[in-house]
C-alpha cells in the first residue's frame, strides 16, 4: 500500500503553483523496514526514518564485511510519530471508525474527518 499512499499525496503550496507530490522524509514503524520499501524511497529521493528490525540487524552482522552498511536512523525525527499514533488512538475511540461500519469509502472518510473535527 506504500506505493498507492505515496501516489496519492497532494499538499498545496502557499502561493501558486503545483501541489508538492514529494515528501521530504516518511517516518514509519518497523513493520516498514524492508530492501523493498527502502529501494522504492531511496529511487523516489525521499528520506527515510525507519527502525531496523532485530533480525535484519543479526542478519547482517552475520554476514560481517558483506553485510553491508546499516541504513541511517535519526531517533529525534523518529520521536516526532508518537503525535501520529496518538491521533490515531483518538480517532479509534469511535467505534464507527474503529471498526469501519460504512462500507463506501468515502463514507468512512466522512465519519474520519467528523470525529477529528469533534476531537
Amino acid at each position: 500500500m506504500l506505493p498507492a499512499v505515496l501516489d496519492a499525496i497532494r499538499v498545496p503550496r502557499a502561493g501558486t503553483g503545483r501541489p508538492r507530490t514529494r515528501p521530504d522524509r516518511v517516518v514509519a514503524g518497523k513493520a516498514y523496514s524492508s530492501r523493498k520499501i527502502r529501494n522504492l524511497l531511496r529511487r523516489r529521493r525521499i528520506k527515510a526514518t525507519i527502525p531496523e528490525r532485530r533480525d535484519q540487524i543479526a542478519n547482517r552482522a552475520r554476514r560481517a564485511g558483506r553485510g553491508g552498511r546499516p541504513p541511517a536512523f535519526d531517533k529525534t525525527t523518529y520521536k516526532g510519530r508518537n503525535v501520529v499514533e496518538r491521533c490515531f488512538a483518538k480517532l479509534k475511540q469511535f467505534r464507527a471508525v474503529a471498526t469501519r461500519f460504512d462500507e463506501p469509502a468515502n463514507r468512512y472518510r466522512a465519519g474520519v474527518l467528523l470525529a477529528s473535527l469533534i476531537q
